[in-house]
Order: C-alpha cells, then sequence, then structure tokens
C-alpha cells in the first residue's frame, strides 16, 4: 500500500481526530484558524474547539486581492501567482499559530483549507447557456501540505459543482451534522459578505433547508472602502445609524431576479457590487444621497433580503430560534431589523457551543472529518444538498 493511502487510512480509523479548519471570506480581514478535536462521524460527529484565532491580514495583501476579487476581468498573472501565494502564506499562519499554542506539526491530522474566493458564477447570474455552475477558490493545497508536513484537504465547493450543485453554501452539511436538535426548530443565520441560513427542523429530520439569501456585508463594506480609505467596515454600525433607511432606494434595490427566484440559490460580490448600488441610485435620482443614509439604506436592504428569505422558508413550520454567526453579528443595527421582524432575540452559535466567529472554519474542518472517516450519512432527497464526500486530498510527501 502507498505510504500515503496508509496514513489516510489510519486516521479515519482513529478514535480521535485534530483537524485543523481554515477559513478566509470576502471580507479580506483575516485567516481564521480553528483547532478542532473530532470523534465520530455523521449525525454521530463530536466536535471541540481546542484553539481558534484569527491572523490578520496585511494591508498590501488585502489589496492584492481586491484586485482580482469578483472581476470579470483580472490580470491573470497575478491569479496565478496568489494562487501558490496563498497556499504557502497559509501554512506560515498555519505553523505561526502552532508555535504560539505550544502544538507540535505531528499532533495535527489534517488541515481543511476553504482557500479564498474569488469569483463565484452561478448559471442564473452568468446566463451563459453552455456553461454551468462554476466558482473559484485559490491557494493551493500542496502549498500548504509540504509547507506544513500535514495533509491537507482542499477545494471543497468543486465536488459540489460537479453533482450539478452551485458550490454554495456548504454549511448545510455542517449544521445538520453538529447542530440539529431532538426538540427545537433552529435557524443558523451566518451572515458574512453574502447571508445564509439553515433551516434545522426538529427531531434530526431530513427536512432541511439551506440558502443564500443576498448580501449581508459585502455592500456596506464596500461602500465604506470607497467613501472612506482606510476602513474596511462600518464598526458597530456608527455611520448607518446617523442616516435613515431610503424607501425609495431600498425598494429600488430590491427589485432584481435574484429576490423573485425561488429557493435554494446563491450568489456572490459579483452580482451585489457597488455597480448594482450605483444603478438603484440613479433609478432613483438620488446619487447625491448622504454616506449615512445609504449605509442606513444598505443594512436595511442586508435585512430585508434575511427576513424575506426565513419568512418565506420556514412559515408554517413551528416556532424556532436563530443562531446567529458572521461578521454581520457586529452591526447592532442591521441585527436589531431582524430581532423586530420576528419579536425574538436573537441568539449566537456560542450557545451551542461553538464560538460564532470560529464556526465557518469549524464547518471546514468537519467536512475534512466527513471526507476520511464519514462518507456515510445521506441527507435525503434535497435540491442544493447532495448526499456527496467533498474535498481533495494533498500529501506532504
Amino acid at each position: 500500500m502507498n505510504n500515503n493511502i496508509e496514513a489516510i487510512y489510519k486516521i479515519g480509523g482513529k478514535p480521535v481526530r485534530n483537524i485543523i479548519g481554515l477559513m478566509s471570506g470576502t471580507s479580506f480581514d483575516g485567516l481564521d484558524i480553528a483547532l478542532c478535536e473530532f470523534q465520530g462521524s455523521g449525525l454521530a460527529t463530536s466536535v471541540k474547539v481546542r484553539k481558534f484565532t484569527t491572523k490578520e491580514y496585511k494591508s498590501d495583501f488585502k489589496e492584492e486581492l481586491k484586485a482580482v476579487f469578483a472581476k470579470k476581468i483580472a490580470n491573470l498573472e497575478q491569479v496565478t501567482l496568489l494562487n501558490d501565494f496563498i497556499g504557502s502564506y497559509y501554512a506560515e499562519l498555519v505553523l505561526e499559530c502552532l508555535k504560539e499554542w505550544g502544538i507540535a506539526a505531528t499532533e495535527i491530522d489534517l488541515i481543511a483549507s476553504h482557500g479564498q474566493t474569488i469569483y463565484h458564477a452561478p448559471k442564473h447570474q452568468h446566463g451563459i447557456a453552455k456553461f454551468s455552475n462554476a466558482t473559484l477558490q485559490i491557494g493551493d493545497g500542496d502549498h500548504l501540505a509540504v509547507k506544513t508536513g500535514i495533509i491537507t484537504i482542499s477545494d471543497f465547493r468543486q465536488k459540489h459543482v460537479a453533482v450539478g450543485g452551485e458550490g454554495a453554501p456548504l454549511a448545510v452539511y455542517g449544521d445538520y451534522l453538529i447542530f440539529s436538535s431532538q426538540d427545537e426548530n433552529r435557524i443558523m443565520l451566518n451572515i458574512g459578505g453574502i447571508a445564509n441560513f439553515t433551516f434545522l427542523p426538529s427531531g434530526h429530520s431530513t427536512g432541511f433547508f439551506s440558502s443564500d439569501v443576498g448580501p449581508g456585508n459585502t455592500l456596506m463594506d464596500q461602500f465604506i472602502q470607497l467613501k472612506y480609505p482606510g476602513k474596511y467596515y462600518d464598526k458597530n454600525a456608527e455611520i448607518a445609524s446617523a442616516g435613515k433607511a431610503n424607501e425609495q432606494l431600498l425598494e429600488a434595490l430590491l427589485d432584481h431576479p435574484f429576490y423573485k427566484a425561488g429557493f435554494p440559490k446563491t450568489t456572490g460580490p459579483e452580482l451585489f457590487s457597488l455597480s448594482y448600488l450605483n444603478n438603484a441610485l440613479l433609478k432613483c435620482g438620488i446619487e447625491n444621497a448622504s454616506n449615512e443614509d445609504v449605509m442606513a439604506t444598505l443594512a436595511a436592504f442586508s435585512a430585508r433580503g434575511i427576513i424575506m428569505a426565513i419568512s418565506e422558508c420556514v412559515t408554517g413550520k413551528g416556532a424556532f430560534e436563530i443562531y446567529l454567526s458572521g461578521g454581520g453579528m457586529y452591526n447592532p443595527l442591521l441585527v436589531k431589523y431582524v430581532e423586530d421582524h420576528f419579536g425574538l432575540k436573537l441568539k449566537l452559535t456560542s450557545d451551542l457551543g461553538i464560538d460564532p466567529d470560529s464556526k465557518e472554519a469549524v464547518l471546514f474542518a468537519v467536512l475534512a472529518n466527513e471526507a476520511v472517516a464519514g462518507g456515510k450519512t445521506s441527507y435525503g432527497d434535497h435540491p442544493g444538498v447532495p448526499s456527496i464526500s467533498m474535498g481533495k486530498i494533498s500529501f506532504p510527501e
């Protein structure tokens, strides 16, 4: 037997597996690094987060990512160089964390790396008849494996696309395996650059559901970066809270086929860009609206997308609790809009034992655990949730 295959076989059979999950989102704020301890797989998965941190990116690296992110036309040389560079850079950050934590690389069984999304192109968005759904994440797994000496599983989204999915949201798999409850209907709401949710009916029912719903932070962040050089987001919604939502602009923002399309669906900053905002401003004839009013409206826009999607998909299915994660949980105005509509206090995934900042990194570690030790769970007949194993394996030798 090949030594690499034997190593994977042994990891899959261990009673306890230590897996590092890596996640870098569309905000480019940094790399989330979660060291997770796993026992079991499928619905018997038990996960404990041993360590978690976010390694902040340097400003020049953020600008390099922004130069190729969500653009139909990008510098192909820069994309190629960044693919290798990001894999090596992630390796440096992982080794730096292990040193700080006093943990040897030999104690880690696997690294699960999401990579950096630079373009998401579902068919409903690109509209080109001969092409199917597509998505692209860079940050080569071989570089991560070789430089850390740790077997790496990466590029999870491609299998989902290969079997007819859109490559997102993948959170539904981990949500179902580790957050399902016997006696509570749960909505796992993640507000990142794009907002998505998973509905988990009580009793580990296969009647769960997951979808993107529209922008979370992405339009607000893009507007802040344009209007306030050096700032990357509206901390504590200070700017948005000083303005007033413009109903005419809000309706123009919501006037798009995406909001009329059925569920599940995915999207990205490729659609919800500054051009999208500018077109809505022109349509309303309010190009000179104050920054504060625009930000207040964008917060209301993100909230409305969340509210409409949850209301449409969960109506009639009983009472539920909403558990929040993602950077949007730090936007008090956005959170208030959602709480006021549903008349409940949003909880955090920390109430279920997982730090909300770490959740996405943990969920990719769950996918890696399934890739080597699971893969036997049937998710039922759900659009967008095929019963598949995801991830490509990179060996250090």
